[in-house]
This record gives C-alpha cells, sequence and structure tokens, in this order.
C-alpha cells in the first residue's frame, strides 16, 4: 500500500497578498485534530477521518464535465478541508480537480484531498444520464421551463430570426440546447417540458480508459455505481479493473438502498471484490440521488439508509458513508436518530486495516456532498467575469473568500470546525 498521504508541508512561496486573509482563514479552521489514543500507526488522514466519522466527500459529479467549474470547485473544496473529492472517469476531468487542488495547496497549508473517480456497471444508475433535445423541436413561443428548472445551468436556448430561403420571409427559430459537458442527469427537465421533447441518454463508462487513468499517480480513489440488481454486471466490471484496482487506496461501491435484500447484495459484491481487494473499502449509501439542493427533506432517504444499515450485523466489511439528498440539514438528522459520529467495534478486518484492529469505528464513516456543495459555491462562481469561457477564482479574492465561507459553512459541522462568525 502506498505511504500516508499528509498535508502539504513542502516550502511554498507565500501567496500574493490579497490572498493572505483566505490562507489565514484556512490554516485557522482546517486543521488537523489531535490523534487519538491508542492511535493507528500509519493511517492516511482520510482513512482517520472515516474512522472518527468526519469524512468529507466533495461530488462533482459522475457526468459533470465542465473543467473550468470542477478546478474551481476543487479549489474552494480542498481549502474547505475536504477529504476526497469525487469526479467524472474522464481525464480532461480529473487534470481539472488535480489543478485546483494545487491551486489551493500554493494558497494554504492544508491536507491534499484524495481524488476519485466514478464508473458504473450498467445502463440504470441515473448518475450516467444525459439530458438531449432538439431545440429546432420546440416552439418558438414556449416557455422554456427547462431552462429554468436545471441546477446545472445547462441549457441555454434562444430565439433568433432569420429569413426562409425560398420565400424570403422572416422567420424565428429556437438555437441553443443541452450543454452536455455540464449535465450531470438529475432528470429535472424531462417532466416539465410541456411537449415531451426531452429524453435521457444513457452511457457507462469505458473500462479500458478507466484502467489507464487508475495508473496515473493522481487518482487515489474509484467508486462503482451500481443499481444492486445486476451483481453480474458487478462481477463483470470489477474482473476488467482488476489489473489496475491495486494502485488505488479506496475502492467505494455507490448502491441505493433496495430493501431487505441490500446486505446480501453488498455480500455478494464484497465476495466478488475481495480476492483482489488489496486497499480500503467503502459503501456509498445512496440515499435520493442528486437531490440535496432541493429542500430540507432531500436528506430523509439518506438517513433512514443510515439507520437500515446500523441496524444490521451481517453487513461486509467496509466504511459507511452517506449520500444522496445530502445537505445543510444531514447532520443535525444524523444527531436525532444517534448516528453522528458514533462508534463500534468492527468484528473482522481485511489484513489491510489489520492497524485498526480493536479500535472505535464510526457506524457513519462520513457524508458526501454533491448537488447541495455545487449550489453554495456555484452562486459565487456564477458571479465570477468570465474570458474566454474561463476563469480562475483565486484571481477575484473577494469571492474566493465569498465561497470558501459556504463551503466552510457545510463542511465545519461535520469536521467540528470552530468557524469564526461572519
Amino acid at each position: 500500500m502506498a505511504i500516508p498521504t499528509l498535508a502539504c508541508s513542502c516550502s511554498l512561496p507565500p501567496p500574493p497578498p490579497l490572498l493572505r486573509p483566505i490562507k489565514t482563514l484556512a490554516e485557522s479552521v482546517v486543521r488537523s485534530p489531535p490523534p487519538p489514543t491508542p492511535a493507528p500507526s500509519a493511517l492516511h488522514r482520510p482513512v482517520e477521518s472515516l474512522r472518527r466519522g468526519d469524512w468529507v466527500k466533495l461530488i462533482c459529479g459522475a457526468g459533470f464535465e465542465d473543467a473550468a467549474d470542477v478546478r474551481n470547485l476543487s479549489l474552494v473544496y480542498t481549502l474547505a478541508g475536504v477529504d476526497c473529492i469525487d469526479c467524472a472517469a474522464e481525464a480532461s476531468v480529473v487534470s481539472a480537480v488535480n489543478e485546483g487542488i494545487d491551486a489551493a495547496l500554493s494558497i494554504a497549508s492544508v491536507g491534499r484531498p484524495w481524488v476519485m473517480i466514478s464508473v458504473n456497471d450498467d445502463r440504470e444508475d441515473v448518475h450516467f444520464r444525459k439530458a438531449e433535445f432538439n431545440p429546432e423541436d420546440c416552439p418558438v413561443d414556449c416557455s422554456r421551463p427547462c431552462e429554468r428548472v436545471c441546477p446545472a445551468n445547462a441549457i441555454s436556448l434562444q430565439r433568433v430570426s432569420g429569413e426562409d430561403e425560398y420565400t424570403r420571409n422572416t422567420t424565428i427559430k429556437v438555437q441553443g440546447g443541452v450543454i452536455t459537458e455540464r449535465c450531470y442527469g438529475c432528470g429535472r427537465c424531462f417532466p416539465v417540458c410541456p411537449y415531451d421533447k426531452i429524453r435521457s441518454v444513457t452511457y457507462v463508462r469505458d473500462p479500458t480508459s478507466t484502467c489507464e487513468l487508475l495508473k496515473r499517480d493522481d487518482v487515489d480513489a474509484i467508486e462503482i455505481h451500481t443499481s444492486g440488481r445486476r451483481t453480474d454486471l458487478f462481477n463483470e466490471l470489477w474482473n476488467s479493473l482488476s489489473n489496475s484496482v491495486g494502485h488505488v487506496k479506496l475502492v467505494a461501491v455507490s448502491l441505493p438502498d433496495v430493501g431487505e435484500s441490500t446486505v446480501s447484495v453488498m455480500n455478494t459484491m464484497y465476495s466478488i471484490m475481495k480476492a483482489r481487494l488489496q486497499c480500503y473499502n467503502l459503501w456509498q449509501l445512496d440515499g435520493r440521488p442528486m437531490s440535496g439542493d432541493i429542500g430540507r427533506g432531500a436528506t430523509r432517504e439518506a438517513i433512514a439508509f443510515a439507520v437500515h444499515m446500523a441496524a444490521k450485523r451481517d453487513k461486509p466489511h467496509g466504511f459507511c458513508q452517506l449520500a444522496g439528498g445530502t445537505n445543510s440539514h444531514t447532520v443535525d438528522s444524523l444527531k436525532r436518530v444517534g448516528l453522528f459520529q458514533a462508534t463500534t467495534i468492527p468484528e473482522t478486518f481485511p489484513d489491510i486495516a489489520t492497524s485498526l484492529i480493536g479500535c472505535p469505528q464510526a457506524v457513519i464513516g462520513g457524508i458526501a456532498y454533491g448537488g447541495y456543495a455545487r449550489k453554495i459555491v456555484g452562486r459565487v462562481l456564477s458571479k465570477l467575469p468570465m474570458h474566454d469561457g474561463h476563469a480562475h477564482i483565486e484571481d477575484y479574492p473577494g469571492f474566493l473568500l465569498e465561497a470558501l465561507r459556504e463551503a466552510l459553512a457545510l463542511v465545519g459541522p461535520v469536521k467540528s470546525f470552530n468557524l469564526p462568525p461572519l
């Protein structure tokens, strides 16, 4: 297994004067907690977070491929102290994540988060779809509800006038459509189209390309999304990745609650992975996918999934982490059911985790934030002046400070940060 990932301690030039308030805020709030007693030896910082129950993952989106936004999101949330950044299994997106992380580390001495790529084993997972329609099929008098409802600003439509080439009469038509790299498949546009013109296009990430990404030294983890209904497809994908998963520090499996068969499915998938699993593993309990930005109630299904899993004694080894509908209400909801950083002593450990034997481990290792995390920082990113479609948020220190405060307000309650008053 690779050596532990520690906070950046290399000698870096000081940030420009205008970025010093960001450096001061990040370094005063985001600090490594004191080691537990007794302390497991040589654990990765993110693994320690999972064990304590204060792991935080930023989900950029399995299908979100806007490299400029991904870079800026990664920069902001690295400064806010996340443990992992999950992104699309696309080389340019992975590079954008790492560029954002490097930019953050040049500003402040904080820990380097792991980089995770997300793939799927079939076409049923809603994270791996895109909306698609032909704007020329849209009536010119349509009120365009799809454009208003899209949380990613991935639909852009304009009415344009022209001239009919035969009659020379003035015509009006609609141009634009779905900005594919920004669409992450939430599906909110499908039911609101008054003319039923929007369709879903599903896809599966190419295992060969994924294997090449896993060999990169700037990819630390992989997450496999599965519907939980076809373990044969999970087995097929795992076998296709088996020669490359040895390069990573963590393998995560994201699945929905499929009722009483959930634990049985998890055990089957763990048995498939076990022989070639040379690192830590994590189960992402996906409550209500891509809904955290909708409102308070969106987190209920993730909490219910956590309660369901906490009651099971026969679940397979691995950390558990919440996702799907997570937002600013998730921590309080976990506290109400007694699961926020509640610990237990696991009975079994794989060889890779023998250093954890006898140590308390959180029942729920942490929380992944996706749509809500992107929404609160995205409001700031939308203010950036764009040059050729791109802008580096650190070039606008006022906006960066605003974005960092938003991110800390989300990450802080999980990490038990002492946040300064605004």
